[in-house]
């Protein structure tokens, strides 16, 4: 990486500032997925290990007004991440003041402190998320001149918790998660081994045009599945009975099939259903055309066969987004078939840009078979895109 890192900094007796991502999902007060407080541990043990006062801030959900603050404390975080450090982690709810000041001034070397939930500030004003000077230069106060971002999924976002601190410290350095974020999803783009296989799914064209743009100048083959299907089948003049269709985005989808030529891979027929919810009938098309009063909810089985063809061999693979409604049973086996398209190349390179595609590959069992599953669905998506992260760039060159 060209920027700071972690290791390049001087931690010990020092007060380090460090943005984690720790919006996590919280039903009644209890964290159902903490796979975000685990990708954060390597940075904050690294810290503690080299004698260094770890200050945490995070967001948690979204906060516009007071109403917005019941069930967002970063309090139940504090107790997980306690338990998984072994260690007490000291919680200040608060996110300016006295008090924070204090517990701060406080610490001693090897101690770790969560501030609370840093939207809270949006309250008057959208302090946090639209990057308020006064905010960053006032938590950028409280530490010893250094900060560490490793939240990549705001990285994507100019946040007075990411960038406005950055702005306002002498050293801004990237810890493990954003520095191994970048080096697997960024270097995959620009120098990929080849052959590179890009996967993009989900339900729409216009989510993923810069993304589709990009990689069709990087990649080998683009190969396209999920409800963003039935766009380009309708540019074509196929039949998609009703389908989800961008009808804005017809002559887009026209114009990226003439520029990609061959690279670009379509499925060649659909799982159909009669309706997306109580559908009575399930059945497989012909073909690419799906019958009238019908929907097209996953890719069908030649169309696995065909891009189990086309990953084979690949050294380099990133998928962004399902073939289909996965998280139902009956619309699963297209995004199960390319996973596992994916995981048996031999010695390939493979990452998942986050989102629903992460979700999917956690929640049926594969995740531990792909080189890198990225935290962050949007940050990887602009990555994808070829577009520079405001909290990447705000750190500081080496």
């Amino acid at each position: 990486m060209a920027k700071l890192t972690i290791k390049d900094l001087i931690l010990k007796g020092r007060k380090v500032l460090v943005r984690v991502d720790f919006n996590v999902p919280l039903e009644k007060g209890v964290i159902t997925n903490d796979n975000r407080i685990t990708a954060a541990l390597p940075t904050i043990e690294y810290i503690l290990e080299q004698g260094g006062r770890a200050i945490l801030f995070s967001h948690l959900g979204r906060v516009k007004e007071k109403a917005d603050k019941a069930g967002k404390s970063l309090a139940p975080v504090a107790k997980v991440l306690s338990e998984k450090l072994g260690k007490e982690v000291i919680f200040i709810p608060e996110t300016r003041g006295k008090k924070l000041e204090a517990a701060i001034d406080a610490l001693y070397d090897g101690e770790i402190l969560l501030v609370e939930n840093t939207r809270f500030e949006d309250i008057n004003g959208k302090k946090e998320s639209k990057n308020d000077p006064e905010l960053g230069r006032y938590w950028a106060s409280l530490g010893d001149d250094l900060f560490i971002n490793d939240a990549f999924g705001t990285a994507h976002r100019a946040h007075a918790s990411n960038v406005g601190i950055s702005a306002n410290v002498k050293q801004a350095a990237a810890g493990f998660l954003l520095e191994n974020e970048i080096n697997y999803i960024q270097e995959a783009v620009d120098y990929p081994t080849r052959p590179f296989v890009a996967i993009l799914g989900g339900s729409k064209v216009s989510d993923k045009i810069g993304v589709i743009e990009n990689l069709l100048k990087k990649a080998d083959k683009v190969i396209i599945g999920g409800g963003m299907t039935y766009t380009f089948y309708k540019a074509q003049g196929v039949e998609i009975g009703a389908s989800l269709v961008e009808e804005d985005k017809l002559d887009l989808a026209k114009d990226l099939m003439a520029k990609a030529e061959d690279k670009l891979i379509l499925p060649i027929d659909s799982k159909e259903a009669n309706a997306f919810a109580g559908y009575t009938e399930i059945k497989d098309t012909k073909a690419e055309a799906v019958d009238p009063g019908f929907l097209g909810l996953d890719i069908g089985p030649k169309s696995i066969a065909k891009f189990t063809e086309e990953i084979k061999g690949a050294k380099t693979v990133i998928w962004n987004g399902p073939m289909g409604v996965f998280e139902n049973p009956d619309f699963q086996a297209g995004t199960i078939g390319v996973m596992d398209a994916i995981i048996a190349q031999i010695g390939v390179k493979s990452i998942i840009g986050g989102g629903d595609s992460a979700a999917a590959a956690i929640n049926l069992g594969r995740a531990d078979k792909f080189s890198w599953i990225s935290t962050g669905g949007g940050a990887s998506m602009e990555l994808l895109e070829g577009k520079v992260l405001p909290g990447l760039q705000a750190l500081t060159d080496k």
